[in-house]
C-alpha cells in the first residue's frame, strides 16, 4: 500500500490494495482503520469501500461485468456464508456522513444485504441510510427483486415503502420531495405490469407521499392505468378506490385527454376530471376577459420592462387575445355537452335499475301520492285540508277508531 503524502491527498482508489489482499476482508478494515486515522476526508473512505466492494463482490458492482469469485471449487453455501459475513462487515465499517457513500452503491449494499439474508440490524441500517439520500437515488437500482419465497411479487414493494416512510419522517422537502415523487411513481408504473401486485400495496405506496410533493399527477396517472391494465379483473369499488388517489386539478391538458377517452377509468372519476378542466377553462376566460375591459393600474408593469405606464394594447395583441378567448369558451362548451351526456347515461342507467325493483316503484308511487299533497297545498287548500290528510294523523285513526266527523266523509267522497 502506497504512503499518504497528507491526509487531503487526492489518490485513486485503486491503488490502496492489489489483488493478492483485496479477498482478505480483515486485512482491509485493519487499514482502513489506519487511513482514518490520519483524517482523510469521509467522501474518500467512501470511495475506497465502494471501489474495494465492488473488486470483492461483483454484485455491488454497478456494471453487469466484473470478477466473479476467485475459488469456484468452494461449495455454495460456504460462498454464501463468506458473502454475508463480508456485507455485515461492510455495513459496520461505512462512514455517518450523510453523502460519504451514494446511494446507489447503498441500494446495490441492500440488495446484497437482502440477498444473502444478512442480519435485520444491518439491513434496517441500510434503509435508513438510503432513505436519507433517496432523491439521488435511480429508478434501476431501487428496483430491488424480492427475495422472499412468501412474496408472489417479482420486486421488493414493502422494502421500498418502509424507505419511503422513513424519508417522510426525516422532515425533507423542496425540490428533494420533488425528486422523490417524480422517482416514486416512475417505479409505481413499473411495478404495476406485476399482475400479483394487491392494490392496498399499490395504494400505501402511492399514498405514503405528502400531496403537496406532486406538482402534476400525470406520473401517478401512468400508473394507475398501468395497474388498471394489468389487473382488468378489479371491481367497480376497486377502481374507484384507486382513482381517488388522483388529483384532478392537478393533471396537464394531455394526461386530461387521454383520461376522457379512457375506458378503463370509472365514469365518476371521467366526470369529476372534466369538471376541473371547465373549471380551469372558466378561471383562464375570467382571468383572460379581465384584460378586455378595465385594465388595473399595475397591469402595465407585467408587461415588460420596456412598456411605460401608458402603453395600451396594440391591435394585433387584441384580435389574438379575442381568438384566445374565443377557443377556450369553445372548449368548455364541448366540455359542459361531454358532462351533461355523461350524466344522461348515467341517469338511464340508474332509471334501468329502478324499474327492475319493486322497492323503487313503491317509492315512486309515494313520491307521486307527496306531489298530490303539495299540489293541493299550492292551490289554497291550506294547511287545514293538508293536515287532513297527513300520515300521522292517518295512524292515529287506525290505532283508536273515533267517529268520523261528517266533514271527513264529505272530502273523502
Amino acid at each position: 500500500m502506497q504512503k499518504l503524502s497528507s491526509p487531503e491527498s487526492q489518490f485513486p482508489a485503486e491503488g490502496l490494495f492489489d489483488e493478492t489482499t483485496v479477498l482478505d476482508v480483515e486485512y482491509f478494515i485493519k487499514t482502513l482503520s489506519g487511513i482514518i486515522d490520519k483524517g482523510v476526508r469521509p467522501d474518500l473512505i467512501g470511495s475506497i469501500i465502494t471501489h474495494y466492494a465492488s473488486k470483492w463482490l461483483p454484485d455491488l458492482s454497478s456494471s453487469v461485468a466484473g470478477n466473479q469469485d476467485s475459488s469456484p471449487a468452494e461449495s455454495p453455501t460456504n460462498t454464501w456464508m463468506k458473502k454475508r459475513a463480508f456485507v455485515e462487515k461492510l455495513v459496520g465499517i461505512l462512514p455517518q456522513e450523510k453523502d460519504a457513500v451514494p446511494c446507489n452503491f447503498l441500494l446495490r449494499l441492500l440488495r446484497a444485504a437482502n440477498m444473502v439474508e444478512a442480519g435485520l440490524n444491518y439491513r434496517d441500517e441500510l434503509e435508513k441510510r438510503v432513505a436519507c439520500q433517496l432523491d439521488q437515488a435511480s429508478l434501476n437500482e431501487l428496483m430491488i427483486p424480492s427475495y422472499n419465497h412468501t412474496c408472489e411479487t417479482l420486486l421488493d414493494v414493502d422494502l421500498v415503502i418502509r424507505i419511503v416512510r422513513n424519508y417522510v419522517g426525516s422532515g425533507s422537502g423542496g425540490g428533494s420531495l420533488i425528486k422523490v415523487a417524480k422517482l416514486i411513481d416512475s417505479y409505481l408504473a413499473e411495478v404495476a405490469v406485476d399482475s400479483n401486485l394487491l392494490l392496498p400495496d399499490f395504494i400505501t405506496l402511492a399514498g405514503a407521499l405528502p400531496e403537496h410533493s406532486r406538482s402534476l399527477n400525470d406520473g401517478l396517472y401512468r400508473a394507475i392505468d398501468t395497474y388498471l391494465k394489468a389487473h382488468p379483473s378489479l371491481s367497480k369499488e376497486e377502481r374507484k378506490r384507486l382513482c381517488r388517489l388522483l388529483d384532478s386539478r392537478k393533471l396537464s391538458p394531455e394526461a386530461t385527454l387521454h383520461a376522457t377517452h379512457n375506458y378503463r377509468l370509472p365514469v365518476r372519476a371521467i366526470i369529476q376530471i372534466l369538471l376541473s378542466e371547465q373549471t380551469k377553462l372558466t378561471r383562464q376566460i375570467d382571468w383572460s376577459g379581465s384584460f378586455s375591459g378595465t385594465r388595473s393600474p399595475n397591469m402595465c408593469q407585467l408587461e415588460g420592462p420596456g412598456a411605460g405606464p401608458g402603453r395600451c394594447q396594440s391591435k394585433r395583441e387584441s384580435i389574438a387575445q379575442q381568438m384566445e378567448i374565443k377557443k377556450l369558451r369553445e372548449d368548455m362548451l364541448r366540455l359542459q355537452k361531454t358532462c351533461i351526456s355523461i350524466q344522461a347515461q348515467m341517469e338511464k342507467l340508474l332509471e334501468k335499475k329502478k324499474g327492475s325493483s319493486s322497492y323503487f316503484s313503491h317509492w315512486k308511487k309515494l313520491g307521486s301520492v307527496a306531489a298530490v299533497f303539495r299540489g293541493r297545498v299550492e292551490e289554497g287548500d291550506g294547511e287545514r285540508e293538508f293536515g287532513r290528510r297527513a300520515p300521522s294523523d292517518m295512524k292515529m285513526k287506525v290505532a283508536k277508531p273515533v267517529r268520523t266527523p261528517h266533514k271527513w266523509r264529505k272530502s273523502v267522497s
